[in-house]
């Protein structure tokens, strides 16, 4: 069965085209045997798994058809998304991964994570991340009914939005030293939330392979995304995903 890996689609009732273009991904591989991995920031802010919003009924009904016919979702939480939980995912028979995720594929050992974890250099995030995934934290935060959650997402969004002085925010890169330090025994580390899409070969036997965010390109006809393929130990391709 091949593998689909996608991070950084930041969908939201505000962008329908990042909507359809996810749900267009789905169709496509509908009748293909496919194993789809997310990586994070699926969501551009998630509130609840009983987030009652009907704009996301039509993804909630694609994913059931698509893992109806044997295909499978696995999810691994963002920094914008990491209270999504398997209550969410059970609606359509996903699966909740925890970071970092490693397993063997063909002979490989993949390691798969969101990829902020990776930023030591952003040091005000790594902070801001300590304390708002405290578990205590989070369970008080879960306790506040919808409307306050909401607003909640709302201060995060704008302090995220002040930060953010280009089109296409970029975060801060991954640390070099982090990175050989988490591929010990790694043969392919996949990742995404730096925006920079690429297949890094850090030597003979080792690559990390960075997913692109999703982009409306609100001038174009067409959104595009970078995405990864993965059919076999030797079949590993870069796709350009190109939604309307």
């Amino acid at each position: 069965m091949q593998q689909l890996f996608i991070s950084d689609l930041h969908l939201s009732n505000e962008h329908p085209r990042l909507v359809r273009g996810f749900l267009a991904l789905l169709a496509k591989y509908q009748t293909q045997p496919t194993e789809l991995y997310i990586l994070g920031d699926w969501f551009n802010a998630w509130l609840s798994d009983s987030d009652p919003s009907e704009w996301l009924l039509p993804i909630v009904k694609q994913l059931r058809e698509f893992t109806a016919t044997g295909n499978k979702v696995y999810f691994l939480c963002g920094n914008r998304d990491f209270v999504l939980g398997q209550k969410f995912l059970d609606r359509f028979d996903a699966k909740l991964l925890q970071e970092p995720y490693i397993y063997q594929f063909d002979g490989l050992t993949i390691r798969l994570e969101h990829g902020d974890a990776l930023c030591t250099d952003d040091i005000s995030y790594q902070k801001f991340k300590k304390v708002i995934r405290n578990p205590f934290l989070l369970g008080f935060i879960k306790l506040f009914p919808f409307y306050l959650k909401r607003k909640l997402a709302d201060f995060f969004r704008k302090k995220s939005t002040q930060r953010q002085s280009q089109a296409h925010y970029q975060p801060i890169d991954v640390n070099t030293d982090e990175v050989f330090k988490q591929m010990q025994g790694i043969d392919i580390l996949i990742h995404g939330h730096t925006h920079r899409p690429a297949i890094h070969a850090l030597n003979a036997h080792q690559q990390r392979i960075v997913l692109g965010d999703w982009r409306e390109n609100k001038y174009h006809q067409q959104g595009t995304a970078r995405i990864l393929l993965l059919k076999s130990h030797n079949d590993i391709a870069f796709l350009d995903w190109h939604f309307e």
